[in-house]
């Protein structure tokens, strides 16, 4: 994988965790570095396993699957994406402010609930023959930086400027499935 693409899918995939901590930032009245930095790890680690457990799955499909996986990893990848289209150009609530610590639970359930879409990105990139460590390291990186900074600037900003996060995340990986889908079909 090229790493232009590489960069590409790591920031397409962090793009929601970065969102959920930027919601997560925004809905706390004081965000804490120790505490931005602690959800940065926990949603990071989230997001480099389960790529690896989505590619295993779609490793051990593969051979079942080989004349149609270009077409299953660009549908999966254009789902994910135009879902996240639509969530981004959905209007926040507005949660209202307030002050608290985050449990290291709830810190797990909402990583584990952004990384499961990086798990079917992990199926299309097995199908695609695309080699998963320097991925799930690169997401893994690009979303403790996200979420990290997402904290941080959700407890300044509010929560109206995730949306845009959303956006470009989701069309990044429409994106992503086109060039795979494309790329199959002209080799």
């Amino acid at each position: 994988m090229p790493t232009t693409a590489l960069i590409l899918l790591a920031l397409g995939m962090s793009v929601d965790a970065g969102v959920a901590a930027l919601g997560r930032g925004a809905v706390s009245a004081r965000m804490r570095l120790m505490l931005a930095l602690r959800l940065g790890l926990v949603f990071g680690l989230f997001e480099a396993v389960m790529p690896i457990v989505g590619w295993a799955a779609g490793s051990a499909a593969a051979p079942l699957l080989a004349a149609v996986d270009h077409w299953i990893a660009w549908g999966l990848l254009t789902v994910i994406g135009l879902r996240m289209i639509r969530g981004g150009l959905q209007a926040p609530a507005g949660p209202t402010r307030r002050s608290g610590h985050f449990s290291l639970a709830a810190l797990a359930v909402t990583a584990f609930a952004t990384s499961v879409d990086a798990m079917a990105v992990g199926v299309s990139l097995a199908f695609a023959h695309v080699p998963i460590l320097p991925v799930a390291l690169a997401s893994g990186a690009a979303t403790f930086a996200m979420a990290t900074a997402g904290a941080l600037i959700g407890s300044r900003a509010g929560p109206r400027t995730g949306g845009y996060a959303e956006t470009g995340g989701g069309v990044l990986l429409v994106v992503l499935g086109c060039w795979i889908l494309i790329t199959h079909l002209t080799a």
